[in-house]
Order: C-alpha cells, then sequence, then structure tokens
C-alpha cells in the first residue's frame, strides 16, 4: 500500500532518530565532518591551482558542456526527422499527386525537401533538351537532396569525436602539471611525509578523472547518435527511391 506524504515524513523522522539515537557519537562527528571543508576535493584543487591548471579544468568544462550540448540537440534533431518520417509515410502518399503530398508536409522537413527537389527535377527536365534522360535527372536531384540532409545531420558529431579523443590527454597533462608543481613544492620543503605527498598528488590525479568522465559520455554519445543518424537516414534514402519512381511514373517524359 502507498504511504501518504505525511506518512513518509513521519517514517523518515523517526529513522533519523533511530540512528542518532543509536550512536550519538557518530552523528556528532558527522556534523564535524560536514562543517570541515575539505582539503583534498575539487575546491581544494581549484584554489590551490596555478594559472595553467585552472586553464585546463576551464578547457575541460568547456568540452563537457559543448559535447551535452551536442548530444542534447542532436538527440531532438533526430527525433524530429524520424517523426517527420512517420508523417510523410501517411500524408504524402495518400495524396493524390506529388504536388499535393509535398504541400501536405511542413516547410521544414527534410522529406519536403526531397519531394520539392524530385518535383522541381521533373519540371525543369524538358529545359534539358532531352540531353539527359529523366530517370538520371531525377535520380541526381533526389539523392542530392538528400546528401544535404545528410550533411546537416553529421553537423557536430565531430565535436564529439573530438572531445573523445583529446580530453583524456588534456586531463593527463593536469595531472602530469600538477605532480610537476607538487614535487617542487615538496623538494624545496624537503619534507616527503605520507601527508604532504597524498594533498598535491592527489588533486593532481583528479585531473585525470575529469579527463575520462568528460571523454566517456562524448563517446558514448557519438555511437549512439550515429546509430540514430543511419537508422533515420535510411528511412529518408527509402522516401526518396519510392518518390523517384513515384515522379517517373506521373510524368509521360519517363517513356523516353
Amino acid at each position: 500500500m502507498l504511504l501518504t506524504r505525511s506518512s513518509r515524513y513521519v517514517l523518515c523522522v523517526s529513522l533519523l532518530l533511530a540512528l542518532v539515537q543509536l550512536s550519538p557519537a557518530y552523528a556528532q562527528e558527522l556534523a564535524t565532518v560536514a562543517d570541515t571543508a575539505n582539503p583534498y576535493g575539487i575546491g581544494a584543487l581549484w584554489s590551490g591551482s596555478d594559472l595553467v591548471a585552472k586553464i585546463v579544468l576551464l578547457l575541460l568544462l568547456l568540452m563537457s558542456l559543448g559535447s551535452w550540448y551536442v548530444i542534447a540537440s542532436k538527440l531532438l534533431e533526430q527525433s524530429r526527422l524520424l517523426s517527420y518520417g512517420a508523417q510523410a509515410g501517411k500524408d504524402f502518399w495518400g495524396a493524390g499527386a506529388l504536388a499535393q503530398g509535398a504541400a501536405a508536409l511542413p516547410p521544414q522537413s527534410p522529406f519536403r525537401f526531397v519531394a520539392d527537389a524530385a518535383i522541381d527535377a521533373v519540371e525543369k527536365h524538358p529545359a534539358l533538351n532531352d540531353h539527359v534522360s529523366l530517370n538520371d535527372w531525377v535520380v541526381m536531384r533526389v539523392q542530392t537532396a538528400v546528401d544535404q540532409v545528410q550533411g546537416s545531420t553529421q553537423s557536430g558529431m565531430a565535436v564529439l569525436a573530438t572531445v573523445g579523443s583529446i580530453s583524456p590527454f588534456v586531463g593527463l597533462f593536469g595531472t602530469v602539471w600538477g605532480i610537476y608543481h607538487a614535487l617542487t613544492a615538496i623538494g624545496l620543503s624537503g619534507q616527503a611525509s605520507i601527508d604532504k605527498v597524498a594533498g598535491p598528488v592527489g588533486e593532481a590525479l583528479i585531473m585525470t578523472a575529469i579527463g575520462l568522465a568528460v571523454a566517456v559520455p562524448a563517446v558514448l554519445g557519438y555511437n549512439w547518435l550515429l546509430r540514430r543518424n543511419k537508422q533515420a537516414l535510411d528511412v529518408l534514402r527509402s522516401f526518396g527511391t519510392a518518390l523517384h519512381v513515384a515522379a517517373l511514373s506521373a510524368t509521360p517524359a519517363a517513356s523516353k
């Protein structure tokens, strides 16, 4: 049975009180730790780093934001392309003529763009004086339109490939730079105890972890978007092939 909001609140408060009563010393220790700043966290890394390390951190941040922006925008674009494909399969082929079918599609639809290219090819073919067959002319115009749509779907993918390739090395550079400064500071102080080494070296190694955290989503997003692009373009190519046949059968010039 589902608990109401007040019941869940009472249950959470009861559990917290029980934990505090079972271990008051542990609860006080948690409070003390929460009030104490972490000397080995991201904040300490930023505050204790020099200009080069801060530039590396900012660069990794920009690369991460850029890759997530590309992933989100490409997912939205691919979803629209697939929805346009479903709409074209229903509205375009349900019309009585090619022009009517194209008019039934949204102006921003890539399928409308390909359909208009085929219709324009049929209308302008007589001006070629039969130097090019209608079949070759329609194929060329439809394929050109499909290639243009494919080029637009590939935009931004190079960003993901670049981020996935170089961000681990950017993080590694930050690690090497941080360890160099840590060892320099240790050498100047003359103390190499574990408490002197753990902090600076650990903070430097965070750079490598950040680089990997930036690279992994970019690589996974690239492979996923590449597969979705192929799926969406297969739908568009199938539409172009059927449109080619429909354009040839809709004009008597196809027999020439």
